[in-house]
Formats: C-alpha cells, structure tokens, sequence
C-alpha cells in the first residue's frame, strides 16, 4: 500500500480536521490514512478491542464509518483530479449504504479500497470494498458533493 514515510491525504490536505474518523487532530478518534492507488484511494485499519460489537466481531458502525469517510476522501481527490486544483474541495457524504458480508474479526488489519463509478458536475458516486486478508466483508457505494462556502462544514478541513 503506502511506503514508509508517504503522507496520507488527510495529514497533507486537512492535518487540524476534528472528524470522528479521518481527523488526524481528533485525539480519539480512528485516523484513518487514505492513499492513492491506480483506480481510487487505499486504505489500512487495525482493529481493536474498543471497536467491538460483541466479543471477536467488528461494530457495524465503526465498519460504516470507515467507509463513509474513505469514500468522502475517494471522491475529494477524485474531483482534486478533474478539476485540476492543487487541493481537494470540501466534501460532504449525501448517502451512502453498506452491506456486511460476514462478520468482520476483531485484532484484525483490514483493507479498503475506493474507487469512482461517476462524476457528474460536484457529485461523485464511489465504490468500496473492505477485505479481511483475501475475504470481503463489507461492500458500500455512497454519493459525495462538493460544497460552497455557506455550508456548515466548507471550513473542516482547516
């Protein structure tokens, strides 16, 4: 996935953003590190205790958000890319689903890979796969959009 010493796109493009999930500034949060691949974004997570829904088996919400901000991230650099801008805009998550396979161990790396099915105009339709070693655990597909200025959430990233 990513060499030693690769910035994720969270520390280069929002390294004070608070999220629950991809802020590196949030103390408690999960802090995931999204990095380029040839069709999208990749990503790594090690699951641990505190992630539990019930003994050996990952929370669905935790599942649900690692995917949701891993998409929202997909599709920000997506955009980054189309619109041949230095940074990404601001993304929000529109909607998005998933769907659990099979139980998703605890003490376990897991995998996640985006990659965009569509833009159109500030929308990004993006797919995501969560693999345990070479099983899928979880599948998701959400839509993300560029936001303006008035938004509540234009500012996160700084």
């Amino acid at each position: 996935m990513s060499k030693s010493g690769d910035v994720s796109m969270q520390e280069k493009y929002a390294a004070n953003s608070i999220c629950f999930g991809c802020g590196p500034a949030n103390k408690k949060g999960l802090k995931i590190k999204s990095y380029r691949i040839d069709e999208g974004l990749e990503m790594e997570f090690e699951t641990s205790e505190e992630h539990q829904a019930f003994p050996g088996i990952i929370n669905g919400g935790i599942i649900g958000t690692l995917l949701d901000c891993h998409g929202n991230w997909v599709a920000a650099i997506a955009l980054m890319d189309e619109w041949g801008e230095e940074v990404p805009p601001c993304t929000v998550t529109a909607s998005y689903s998933i769907k659990l396979r099979r139980p998703t161990p605890s003490n376990s790396k897991l995998n996640i890979r985006g990659k965009v099915i569509e833009i159109k105009d500030k929308i990004v339709k993006v797919e995501l796969v969560m693999k345990v070693g070479e099983k899928v655990c979880a599948t998701g597909e959400g839509l993300f959009v560029a936001i303006n200025e008035d938004h509540p959430a234009y500012h996160r990233w700084n």
